[in-house]
């Protein structure tokens, strides 16, 4: 069986979640392949990402960025 069959057949075993955590961790791990940082500032915030990520620290989506900005900054409201 293939690496890609053996995932699949994991992924079909796992809950909504876990599907979910699964995702979160392949775009990590596709955005660590792809992404290197050029200045020893980036690197060192690009160290402590990751280590966030590993300690299990959830990324924020764009949106939940947007809104959590807002409320910080006192405009943001749960539309009716």
């Amino acid at each position: 069986m293939s690496k890609e069959e053996q995932l699949l057949e994991y992924w079909r075993q796992l809950s909504p979640e876990a599907q979910d955590r699964v995702l979160q961790l392949a775009q990590t791990l596709k955005l660590e392949s792809e992404f290197v940082p050029q200045t020893p500032l980036a690197k060192k915030l690009w160290e402590i990402r990751q280590q966030a990520i590993a300690d299990g620290m959830k990324l924020l989506t764009e949106e939940e960025l947007e809104k959590e900005l807002a409320e910080r900054r006192g405009g943001w409201r749960e539309e009716d």
